[in-house]
């Protein structure tokens, strides 16, 4: 997969991302910030890149609040875990990366060519990250509005994805049984966050002993099905037998 190698002039993205959206972003720098992958970012302070990582993790707090509170009215009779499968369906790696390639944000991504990059999840951290973006530009209404007016009914077929298995974890060790390869979830870090108490969960799924994916969230058994869906969707990018 391709992306872009130098970024965007203010201009040309602004128009791009009033073609897309329908209106018109205040502080751009922002934009050009989460469409900035790592590999083509630089270090500014202690190690920290200007990439749209910081971003992303703003964009997929602010994502998950607003299609978490559009599934609690749509489906009033659903429960609390049925509400949360069909959200991590929603806001799932896979259909994300699917999401932002529909709307064209892989056309405004600044990655370097340099460097091999795997795709597996670029497209889908641009668009949390292009989330966050809008959220520091134009608050959380608008970018609420916005996700429930013109992205969510517009681009997502949302009975179909929560009726859709979207087990990844399953599928990876059904796989590997098939191949005989075993597949291994080992937590690899538990991260402290002071303000909230909690600990992020940071899980690395192994094949054979080789890193396929990695995953991170505040339950173990999420960061697993992250750290799963990014093998997955390695694995059906190198066309492996299913």
């Amino acid at each position: 997969m391709f992306f872009k190698k130098a970024p965007f002039a203010e201009q040309a993205l602004t128009k791009a991302l009033k073609n897309i959206f329908g209106y018109t972003p205040g502080n751009i720098a922002l934009y050009q910030l989460a469409f900035r992958h790592r590999s083509a970012a630089s270090v500014v302070s202690n190690g920290v890149k200007n990439s749209n990582e910081r971003l992303e993790y703003l964009g997929d707090a602010v994502l998950g609040s607003i299609v978490a509170e559009y599934l609690f009215k749509k489906y009033p009779f659903r429960d609390e875990g049925q509400l949360t499968e069909m959200r991590s369906r929603i806001v799932s790696r896979s259909n994300l990366n699917a999401l932002s390639r529909k709307l064209g944000l892989d056309k405004l991504i600044q990655t370097s060519r340099e460097t091999n990059i795997p795709a597996t999840s670029i497209l889908g951290d641009a668009f949390e990250a292009l989330i966050g973006a809008i959220y520091l530009d134009k608050g959380y209404d608008f970018t609420k509005k916005l996700l429930i007016n013109k992205v969510i009914p517009i681009h997502l077929d949302i009975d179909s994805l929560v009726n859709t298995e979207m087990n990844f974890k399953s599928k990876v060790i059904e796989w590997g049984q098939r191949v005989k390869k075993t597949a291994e979830f080992v937590l690899s870090d538990e991260l402290e966050n002071g303000k909230q108490n909690r600990k992020l969960y940071v899980v690395h799924l192994l094949l054979d002993g080789e890193l396929a994916g990695k995953g991170h969230d505040y339950s173990i058994k999420k960061a697993e099905q992250k750290a799963a869906e990014q093998a997955w969707i390695s694995l059906s990018e190198k066309n492996l037998p299913e």
